[in-house]
C-alpha cells in the first residue's frame, strides 16, 4: 500500500496576483491607487466573509425550524 499524503501549501492565484501588482505598483510600471493594487486580498476577504455570513444564517434558521 502507498502512504500518499500529500498537501498544497502554495501560495495560491490570488496572492500571485497581489504580489505581482505590489512589484509593478513599486516599480512604476503601473500608476494605479493603491486600493486597486491591494484588490486581490480585499476582494477574497469580501468574499469569505459573505460565505461565513450565509452559512452563520443557514445555521441560524436551522436552529429555529
Amino acid at each position: 500500500m502507498s502512504d500518499s499524503n500529500h498537501s498544497s501549501s502554495g501560495i495560491g492565484f490570488d496572492g500571485l496576483l497581489q504580489i505581482t501588482f505590489i512589484v509593478l505598483k513599486l516599480a512604476h510600471v503601473i500608476n494605479w491607487a493603491w486600493i486597486w493594487v491591494l484588490a486581490p486580498a480585499w476582494i477574497t476577504a469580501g468574499i469569505v466573509i459573505v460565505i461565513l455570513i450565509v452559512i452563520g444564517i443557514i445555521a441560524l434558521f436551522d436552529r429555529f425550524w
